[in-house]
């Protein structure tokens, strides 16, 4: 069976952060390397979601085309998820000729089926800028939990979309809209109460505490969707008397994960719709967008019959905080991605988040020390310092062969069923998409290699020594698959200095418990795979951000 990973679609308008990072690319990235290293045709698809008011607002201001400017973001978003080695299988974008005639086809089908209704509906209008206020163009407070300065299709603070928002504001001008008439399409989600909350209930992949609140939505009462925006930047509705008209972003943008994906297969010469209906479905998302995941998204799906199949597993995180504030881009609060990058080796933060970052909607943090900390007394003094002892040793004494290991001693056999039973428990925890967990079995299998290492001493005993290098080179060939997904970078170092054939990453993930390093095999050029974090690397980046 296929799997086909989404990550959630950035908005082509600035770059990426950290924050985005944590919840949902690097968790997906993680996951999609362990599925092809055991061999399951595993596709990590996302695109950048190119049209809603906020793309037409930056465009304007920049003096460009919405076209030119979304086109500058998809090239960067690339760039910038390449620098962390997140390996997505394609990133497309929302404005492809074959999203647009997807969507297109699809609000047909909602429509013939008797999901879409017409109405004519008051909003706001701004007589200063000349133009309708849908989306991000009007800010004010959320209805729902009172936060200040919010958007009107959703509210930061609370996850939800406000019906009606309060004391509203020009997003341009800052002056009070007054309202106009227009005639809007509306998606009838209030017909799928009943089977939303049956598809919530009974599929066991979803988190319990996510489902259970947005069940508590439907229960609520859900209303139906306005998805038409008077707008000149977005998928036209294919509707007579509809020019001007364009979908609403969340009609369009998460249709792209089926388009894009189909696109792949058929470029292939295979048939998308077969391999979507026949593959395991991840959508990878933080916390902010439940809403549209676990209703919007789900509902248009039922709405055509179910063509393409409802999601698997919505794995759902919560927000990255930085130094324990919110990041935020607007008060110059976050840090860049592909600036942290060209500071540190990408590893370090791959390492870092995959260590704190929890399969739940708890917020996690990111903290200089902490960071630090975490790099230098775990990572370097631990993975790094066996792997180096271990190579460096075979190098000096056995001129850098793997030596004839002889017979194996009880504690040579306790390190190869130990790896057996890591692999087997770290396969278990990532499946589960339980990513700290898994890291810290790894970074407790390497423990044991230390020790194991430390209490043999093969520098004063001569008769153990070449069993104990034998054994050690298995497992720093063993280490380097299991943190693969993890730190794909510094695991082909590992793997080049072990001489080893190929990439780390086409090998398979259950060979790790094998002794495959053969004894006179002939090492690669070692040397430290890790270089250690300065207290002065960290003043640095803190002074940068204001940091006392």
């Amino acid at each position: 069976m296929g799997a086909i990973i989404t990550s959630a679609l950035p908005y082509a308008n600035g770059e990426i952060h950290l924050g985005h990072i944590a919840s949902t690319y690097l968790p997906a990235d993680i996951f999609t390397r362990f599925l092809r290293l055991n061999g399951q045709q595993a596709y990590h698809i996302c695109a950048s979601d190119d049209y809603g008011t906020p793309i037409l607002i930056k465009a304007e201001k920049e003096g460009k085309t919405p076209a030119e400017y979304v086109a500058h973001w998809n090239r960067r978003d690339r760039e910038d998820f390449a620098s962390l080695g997140i390996s997505f299988d394609i990133f497309y974008r929302t404005s492809s000729p074959e999203n647009v005639k997807f969507v297109q086809q699809v609000f047909t089908k909602l429509r013939e089926n008797g999901h879409i209704y017409e109405q004519d509906i008051v909003q706001f209008y701004c007589a200063f800028d000349d133009k309708f206020l849908p989306d991000r163009y009007v800010v004010g407070k959320c209805p729902f939990c009172g936060a200040e300065n919010q958007y009107s299709d959703l509210c930061e603070k609370c996850g939800r979309v406000p019906d009606q928002i309060l004391e509203p504001k020009c997003a341009i001008c800052g002056r009070p809209p007054v309202k106009k008439k227009s005639t809007h399409y509306f998606f009838k989600l209030s017909n799928f109460s009943a089977r939303l909350k049956e598809w919530l209930s009974t599929n066991a992949n979803l988190q319990s505490d996510v489902k259970n609140y947005v069940i508590n939505w439907i229960n609520e009462g859900l209303q139906d969707w306005d998805i038409t925006r008077d707008l000149s930047w977005g998928v036209p509705i294919p509707v007579p008397g509809a020019q001007g008209k364009v979908f609403y972003g969340w009609f369009d943008n998460h249709l792209c994960y089926i388009s894009t994906m189909v696109k792949v297969i058929e470029e292939k010469g295979g048939d998308g719709k077969e391999f979507w209906n026949s593959s395991q479905i991840y959508h990878y998302i933080g916390k902010d967008i439940v809403y549209h995941h676990y209703l919007f998204l789900p509902a248009m799906r039922m709405g055509i019959g179910e063509e393409f199949k409802l999601p698997d597993y919505i794995p759902t995180r919560g927000h990255l905080m930085l130094q324990n504030q919110k990041i935020s881009k607007s008060r110059n609060w976050y840090i860049g991605l592909k600036d942290f990058t060209a500071s540190f080796n990408p590893d370090y933060l791959r390492f870092y988040i995959a260590s704190i970052v929890t399969y739940s909607q708890d917020d996690l943090n990111f903290d200089f020390g902490g960071f630090a900390e975490k790099i230098n007394n775990e990572l370097i003094a631990n993975v790094g310092n066996f792997v180096n002892r271990a190579l460096s040793f075979t190098q000096k004494a056995f001129a850098g062969k793997v030596p004839e290991p002889g017979q194996l001693d009880a504690e040579d056999r306790a390190v190869v069923e130990e790896v057996a039973a890591a692999v087997a428990e770290v396969g278990r925890l990532i499946q589960s998409n339980e990513t700290d967990k898994a890291l810290k079995r790894i970074m407790a299998l390497s423990s044991h290699f230390n020790q194991y290492f430390q209490k043999k001493k093969p520098w004063s005993d001569a008769q153990t020594a070449p069993a104990t290098l034998y054994v050690a080179a298995n497992a720093a060939r063993s280490l380097a698959i299991l943190l693969a997904p993890f730190i794909p970078f510094s695991c082909e170092k590992i793997w080049s200095q072990l001489g080893l054939q190929g990439s780390v990453h086409e090998q398979s993930w259950q060979s790790a418990a094998e002794m495959k390093v053969q004894p006179g095999h002939a090492l690669g050029k070692v040397e430290p795979i890790f270089k250690k974090i300065e207290a002065k690397e960290i003043e640095e980046r803190k002074n940068k951000l204001g940091i006392k």
